[in-house]
């Protein structure tokens, strides 16, 4: 009998790991940006909305993030797969939450 390892089964969902914060918590602080998921948000505002899941690292540690930021979405949504992880600050402008 073959062990479930030998499968070759490609895990279609992406496991975030590390504490939930804040978005406030990293305003103006480097982060890594390690990966992301959006999916359906638990608390739409609309019918359809999405929320932002990310992994990040600040400071040497593992955390995520939960957004509904629209433009964070749609720019993160831009980054080839290949170009993570990569370094950004989240500033706000007004009531958007931007990368710089």
């Amino acid at each position: 009998m073959r062990k479930f390892s030998e499968l070759n089964i490609k895990r279609k969902t992406k496991i975030l790991i590390g504490k939930k914060i804040e978005i406030d918590e990293v305003f103006d602080k480097e982060i890594r940006v390690i990966d992301y998921k959006i999916v359906d948000s638990i608390h739409p505002k609309m019918p359809g909305d999405k929320c932002l899941h990310m992994q990040i690292e600040l400071e040497g540690k593992m955390h995520v993030i939960f957004t509904i930021s629209k433009c964070l979405m749609e720019d993160i949504q831009q980054v080839a797969e290949d170009e993570f992880p990569f370094t950004t600050t989240i500033i706000k402008v007004h009531k958007a939450f931007r990368f710089t």
